[in-house]
């Protein structure tokens, strides 16, 4: 007998339809499993094979072909024995539904049945609904993150017998709701603050200036001045995710496998921190199947490099089109992959190799232009801001006074988040003025004569290239939004300038 069951599978971020077919025949007993499976679908012929016994369903088949539709996609992971199982069920005549096609199914299955949790299951939910299905079949350990997708039902089964007494109707399993705003809410206080940083009032400024236009930073400074505490911080004062931006980074944490078991969403901003030992393939993603990499991890949060220059050239270049684009694309043998990564870089350095700044240093000249070279110029360009982070005083140390917490400033950041999103309200591709356009940048960054005058003095003296030009409106208009003008004046842009020219004074 020949039985269809639904499933799903992952490419990139996206979920596409996968139809299980099944086909018991008769002769000696064999299961072929076909529809270019890799190596852990072809394994899941002998963990069905035994949960379907240790369920106490029959085992009698003859030839037995399983077929994963469409054939010409390569399947990978476990997520197909559930689905497998129960066709397999079907196939048998041990099961009486009509609803094998009202139901997606997924799920690893352990020898005894138990419906083991996997991945990229909010991406299946979403293609579940674009279906059509009804609802849902899934480990309950994913149950909240697919419960999140409305329009769906969605059934945890703990065990392959539950699964099929559910579909035959003689048990009861209620779907799994789930509150967004109760998940927004949870958790919301930061076990870090910006008020626990003493002294480094500029660098602070820099940062809101950061976070408020979603501008790229380069903290250079002396060890132990507080570069990676401040880094850790700006999450903190980012506006919060919206639940569009939520579900995106939840995608790509779920197909990473990074969702803790009955975590929903991902609610904050994502900070992450790769050692500069990785690789190309860990920065942007990769291996022989594609997967996201840190930067896509990193989507709609911070990317932070530290010690920027003891990362690979070769690795830190291949960055360049993700910042400009905010995606990446990776080609491999089998297939392309394009992943989302819009994010903020923030990088962090020591101005020589001894790390005193070059004035102080007994580097030689040789030595530390050797050191700031690892650091190409296309990539500069594409940091908007360049700050020094000084020596913290012993004063400023042991002073008492009460520095301003992130929420104080997040609130000043999302005011000026909200005039952005006022601005742009035509052009939802555009979050933020840092990924404003060479259009953009004509209408909303005009500068008066006097203004455009001292723009001009800056770029002369500073040798300051085309990019660099438009990063510095771009910081301008971000710093008029947090000062509520509609105007760019004089003083936005030489704030704006002054913010861009370390990199300037070191490397030339």
């Amino acid at each position: 007998m020949l039985s269809k069951v639904c499933s799903a599978a992952v490419n990139g971020i996206e979920a596409y339809a996968v139809e299980v077919e099944v086909n018991a025949g008769y002769g000696d007993t064999l299961i072929v499993i076909v529809g270019l499976p890799d190596a852990a679908v072809k394994e899941s012929r002998d963990r069905v094979m035994t949960a379907l016994i240790n369920s106490g369903f029959n085992f009698t088949f003859g030839r037995t072909t399983i077929n994963l539709a469409p054939a010409d996609v390569r399947k990978e992971g476990p997520s197909f024995d559930l689905p497998i199982a129960i066709g397999m069920v079907a196939a048998s005549e041990q099961i009486e539904t009509d609803q094998l096609e009202n139901f997606l199914m997924v799920g690893e299955l352990a020898l005894d049945g138990t419906v083991r949790p996997v991945k990229g299951v909010l991406p299946i939910a979403l293609r579940a609904r674009q279906d059509g299905r009804v609802g849902l079949l899934v480990p309950p350990e994913n149950a909240a993150e697919a419960a999140v997708v409305e329009g769906v039902q969605v059934i945890p089964v703990r065990n392959l017998r539950e699964a099929v007494g559910f579909l035959e109707g003689e048990v009861h399993i209620s779907p799994m709701r789930v509150d967004l705003r109760k998940i927004f809410e949870q958790d919301c206080d930061d076990e870090i603050d910006f008020s626990e940083v003493k002294g480094q009032e500029s660098v602070k400024r820099a940062l809101e200036i950061a976070a408020a236009g979603g501008h790229n930073v380069l903290l250079i400074g002396p060890p132990g001045t507080g570069k990676s505490m401040l880094a850790k911080r700006l999450a903190t004062i980012l506006p919060p995710l919206t639940l569009e931006e939520a579900l995106e980074t939840t995608k790509i944490h779920s197909i990473a496998g990074l969702l803790k078991p009955g975590q929903a969403l991902v609610t904050r901003r994502p900070f992450r921190a790769p050692h500069h030992t990785a690789s190309d393939a860990g920065l942007l993603g990769g291996n022989i199947n594609p997967t996201p990499g840190e930067i896509s991890l990193a989507h709609h949060g911070v990317l932070f490099l530290d010690e920027l220059p003891e990362f690979k050239r070769s690795v830190l270049e291949t960055m360049r089109q993700p910042l400009e684009e905010g995606r990446v694309t990776i080609s491999r043998a089998a297939g392309t992959m394009t992943f989302p990564s819009q994010f903020m870089l923030v990088a962090a350095m020591n101005p020589t190799p001894d790390g005193k700044m070059p004035a102080e240093s007994r580097c030689s000249p040789r030595e530390i232009q050797n050191y700031l070279g690892r650091i190409s110029g296309p990539l500069l360009d594409r940091i908007d801001l360049h700050v020094e982070v000084p020596s913290v005083k012993f004063r400023e140390i042991t002073s008492e006074r009460h520095a301003e917490t992130s929420a104080q400033v997040r609130e000043r950041v999302i005011a000026a988040r909200q005039r952005q999103q006022e601005r742009f309200r035509d052009r939802p591709r555009i979050t933020c003025n840092a990924r404003m356009g060479t259009r953009e940048l004509k209408q909303y960054c005009a500068l008066d004569e006097a203004t455009l005058e001292l723009l001009k003095f800056a770029m002369a003296d500073l040798n300051l290239s085309a990019r660099a030009y438009d990063r510095i409106l771009k910081v301008a208009r971000t710093i008029a939004d947090l000062a509520g003008s509609e105007r760019i004046l004089s003083d936005h842009v030489s704030e704006a300038v002054q913010l861009r020219s370390l990199d300037r004074q070191l490397w030339t």
